[in-house]
């Protein structure tokens, strides 16, 4: 299957669907890229704070690195230039490749210079163990200072949208400054499921709630990372391509945003573990 791609500063092409491990670990997240690699996504998203980025490059070992767009993130609590730097060596290390075509903040750390931490990824670019720089969970006030200092270009942002949140400001800033967007739980970790509109083109056009949702985000030019344990909706994820939907119905998703996020709440939890910023 041919899956569609987004053009990054680079001249990149980033697939606009890839196969999201958040929350998966062992054999079932090697046995989801198996599935996700096979089925024809070519893309793989994981990051240092999902502890299980050995377990995808044991996975990965079995196909041609050139064929996988592979994305991984540091930690918030390591956004200073010492600490971007190993992290990025060890995830490298961890997922037995030498370069990552996408690097990605995982969370803003207001505790910490964001011009330290785009020294330092600007740093694994020159190096070449980083083809692609870019962030996730940015505001676009925040993202429009980190386009304004990086050395780099900010090619994406990977944030919570899903039709219950689709954040139009945000996405509209990412659109002007030519940064994709990536949308991280785009099907609202399910929730989005129990939608009565989505639930009623699903049965309207014969297909998955998931791929109704996915297709509705695709369709709006954003990149989806869909998660899942199961080889066969890890397939059914990617079957979105050989049909459509109409106008109307993508006009009816836009229609159901509730500025209800799933994940992205205000409140932080600073001293945990992703953060690590005591009082």
């Amino acid at each position: 299957m041919t899956v569609p791609t987004q053009t990054l500063p680079s001249g990149d092409e980033l697939p606009q669907v890839g196969y999201g491990t958040w929350n998966i670990g062992g054999e079932t997240v090697q046995e989801g890229v198996r599935a996700a690699l096979d089925a024809g996504y070519g893309h793989v998203d994981t990051a240092e704070g999902y502890k299980n980025e050995a377990a995808i490059g044991e996975a990965l070992a079995d196909y041609d690195r050139e064929d996988v767009f592979l994305t991984s993130k540091v930690l918030a609590k390591n956004l200073n230039y010492d600490s971007v730097i190993e992290s990025c060596r060890d995830s490298l290390d961890r997922l037995g490749t030498d370069y990552l075509d996408l690097y990605l903040i995982h969370w803003p750390n207001p505790a910490i210079s964001l011009r330290e931490t785009l020294d330092a990824m600007a740093t694994l670019h020159d190096e070449g163990l980083v083809r692609n720089v870019g962030v996730s969970n940015f505001s676009a006030y925040q993202l429009s200072c980190a386009h304004h200092i990086s050395d780099v270009p900010i090619a994406v942002n990977q944030i919570e949208f899903h039709p219950w949140l689709q954040r139009p400001d945000l996405v509209e800033y990412c659109r002007e400054t030519d940064t994709v967007v990536e949308a991280a739980a785009p099907l609202a970790r399910t929730e989005v499921f129990e939608d009565e509109a989505v639930q009623a083109l699903a049965d309207e056009y014969d297909r998955h709630p998931a791929q109704i949702v996915l297709k509705w985000a695709v369709e709006r030019d954003v990149v989806v990372l869909p998660k899942s344990s199961s080889p066969a909706h890890v397939e059914s994820n990617l079957d979105l391509f050989d049909w459509s939907m109409a106008d109307e119905d993508l006009e009816t998703l836009d229609g159901r945003d509730r500025d209800e996020p799933v994940y992205d709440h205000p409140a932080r939890d600073w001293s945990s573990d992703v953060y690590g910023i005591n009082q």
